[in-house]
């Protein structure tokens, strides 16, 4: 009985999506010149601000992948990923690289991984779930400068952000299954020395970057691509991946401006958030008025922080796109992006008193001197912020190394005290 909803559901799904398009289609017909306004909207959106911030990440996973330098970095923070999140050690790249270019990147680096046979189709899910995370841009330069006017909140929300997203991906682990053994298909050498004569000494501690070196070494011959030829690869999957991106943000500007004319009793934020998130943001910030405090009261600003950390079907339509063939539910997907955003909800109230106390401690690297013009004439140079995100990428990976470092540490020492 329990998979008769399932069937019935995969059985209608078909014609719901024929329905809801040829609701689109007619939609579009009726109001043509207001519906060309809106896909105009969603182009401008992806193409000032979504490729610019994706496409360098996109190309970096491909080909740091290739090199066998992910392969590497897993090994080295396997001690922490695994004990935190049930997940290998490359899940660290891949949560690094969607905390700082937003999603679907931490998706696809999910996909990647599991293509390479390094995760299972539920651990491929879990890994996207966690690494989804709004673009720091988003959050710093457009909702925080440019619509808040305040950068010092902005960073506020992209802290609360990150953490609402950490606490969900550990909340969503504890129903997982332990697994203390890597995949298959990961690179293990086997150790010279013992675990009960070598726990401690130098030379235990050295094999960790002697399996690291040596998974790097596995992963580049078993690619074999020379620089040219993954130079081209990565950068026809990185604008493959970015025109669907730009094609789902193009019908989903519609699809929110079709929902507003035919659901003209709901908020307009609820409507727009539901579907896209910068959309959402834009919607709930212009009627932050309404809201006891505005938009930068309590209420005001943990509903910001719910929107993004829902992040849109928009979002979770792309990533889910990235990972069909480890056939990840939408329903499970959905389910992390709901905790996420109760959680993002519950931390802006919490530290809603010193977020407010810090809203004058602005730091200048996103001032007002980035933000964009008023009636949005001139676009954003998002790709001046491209070396700043990459160096941010890289202290979040350097973090996550020196964490799992100190884990395997402390593990050690009490492992030996006992």
């Amino acid at each position: 009985m329990s998979r008769y909803p399932a069937a019935v559901l995969r059985r209608t799904a078909p014609f719901l999506s024929g329905g809801i398009a040829l609701l689109l289609a007619g939609a579009i017909i009726q109001s043509p010149e207001s519906s060309f306004a809106a896909s105009l909207q969603g182009l401008k959106l992806w193409w000032t601000l979504v490729f610019p911030a994706l496409m360098p990440f996109l190309m970096l996973s491909e080909m740091l992948n290739a090199s066998g330098f992910v392969h590497a970095a897993g090994v080295l923070m396997e001690p922490l990923i695994r004990p935190l999140f049930r997940l290998p050690g490359s899940a660290g790249w891949a949560l690094a690289l969607g905390m700082t270019s937003g999603f679907p990147g931490g998706a696809h680096s999910a996909a990647l991984l599991h293509k390479q046979e390094r995760l299972s189709g539920e651990e491929a899910g879990r890994l996207a779930s966690l690494a989804h995370f709004a673009s720091p841009v988003t959050i710093l330069i457009v909702i925080g400068s440019a619509m808040l006017h305040s950068p010092a909140i902005g960073y506020g929300l992209l802290a609360i952000h990150w953490l609402a997203g950490l606490a969900a991906g550990i909340t969503l682990s504890r129903r997982a299954p332990r697994r203390d053994t890597a995949p298959a298909a990961a690179p293990t050498p086997p150790q010279p020395v013992s675990a009960a004569a070598g726990q401690g000494s130098p030379q235990r501690r050295s094999s960790l970057t002697r399996r690291a070196m040596a998974a790097a070494a596995e992963a580049r011959a078993r690619d074999g691509r020379g620089f040219g030829r993954l130079l081209g690869d990565s950068v026809a999957s990185a604008v493959q991946n970015l025109m669907l991106a730009g094609g789902c943000i193009i019908a989903f500007a519609v699809a929110a401006h079709i929902a507003g004319r035919l659901l003209p009793q709901l908020p307009g934020s609820l409507r727009a958030g539901l579907l896209e998130v910068h959309l959402g943001a834009q919607a709930l910030v212009s009627a932050g008025g309404a809201l006891p405090g505005g938009i930068t009261g309590p209420l005001g600003l943990a509903l910001l922080s719910a929107l993004l950390g829902w992040g849109g079907l928009c979002s979770q339509l792309l990533a889910l796109a990235a990972l069909k063939p480890a056939g990840v539910k939408f329903l499970s997907f959905a389910g992390g992006r709901l905790l996420h955003g109760l959680y993002a909800f519950l931390l802006a109230l919490a530290f809603y008193r010193p977020l407010m106390a810090m809203r004058q401690a602005a730091l200048p690297a996103f001032g007002p001197a980035y933000l964009p013009a008023a009636d949005g004439g001139e676009t954003m140079a998002v790709w001046s912020f491209t070396p700043e995100l990459l160096l941010a990428f890289l202290a979040l990976l350097c973090g996550l190394i020196a964490c799992s470092g100190a884990a395997l540490i402390i593990s050690r020492r009490y492992l030996r005290s006992r």
